[in-house]
């Protein structure tokens, strides 16, 4: 490719900054647009300066990488930079080329760069092979402990255990909390593998509830049952929502 890539670094801690910076230096055809030292700052960066590539470290101070890009349309390339191993699988879940775990050489940050370029130009051929290798990957559940919304404007952290209940609602699920209602682009087996089923159980194809807030169950008609939350929310329950309630309180 002739253009320059455009490279975005993302870290809180400036020595990581520096270290990416320095590696960086030898590069002619990589062009540094900027750096940010957290999620949200990245988010106006990246949004603005479209890079092609992100040096991006997971555990920040407001958001997550993780919860940054969920809210990212059109997410660049992604190295991920961190000092903690327990989040490989689900960087390559996000597509991430590569997962630098600090303190990585210079040699390694080199691999790390030949797969980025490998990508930029054959994108479609490299895309199938990381697929490939995320279908591989042994799968390991970490639950949610917070939920990040974009509304308009507004960036909209939601703690787990504020949510009441959640709804399916056709590509895009409603979740209610006693502060509100936030709409969110996702499906309900996400959030069923992702909340922790010790607190959450999904009591319907189009519900899922929070252990805490169940006040009763009642019976509505024949072998029907409903489940009334401490707002007095009624919600149905399915024959297979109603085993998982009889399982849980036994």
């Amino acid at each position: 490719m002739n253009k320059k890539i455009k490279v975005i670094i993302v870290d809180d801690e400036k020595l990581a900054r520096d270290i990416i910076k320095t590696y960086l230096a030898k590069y002619d055809t990589i062009q540094i647009v900027a750096e940010c030292s957290n999620g949200f700052e990245a988010l106006k960066q990246i949004n603005e300066l479209k890079p092609d590539l992100i040096f991006l470290d997971i555990q920040m101070p407001k958001i997550s990488g993780f919860e940054m890009l969920e809210l990212l349309e059109d997410p660049p390339i992604i190295i991920f930079t961190t000092a903690f191993d327990n989040y490989a699988i689900k960087a390559f879940e996000v597509n991430a080329i590569d997962y630098l775990l600090k303190p990585f050489s210079e040699e390694r940050f080199d691999d790390s760069i030949q797969k980025a370029m490998n990508l930029l130009n054959n994108k479609n051929e490299s895309n199938k092979k990381l697929e490939a290798l995320s279908r591989t990957l042994e799968q390991k559940v970490e639950f949610l402990e917070r939920v990040v919304i974009k509304q308009n404007q507004k960036i909209i952290i939601i703690p787990v255990s504020e949510i009441k209940f959640i709804e399916a609602q056709d590509d895009y699920v409603m979740i209610y909390t006693s502060k509100g209602n936030y709409l969110k682009e996702k499906t309900m087996k996400y959030f069923e593998e992702y909340l922790n089923p010790q607190n959450f159980i999904r009591i319907h194809r189009s519900y899922i509830a929070n252990i805490s807030c169940i006040k009763q169950i009642e019976l509505y008609e024949k072998e029907s049952y409903k489940i009334i939350l401490d707002d007095s929310t009624k919600l149905p329950v399915s024959k297979t929502g109603f085993q998982k309630i009889k399982e849980l309180i036994r």
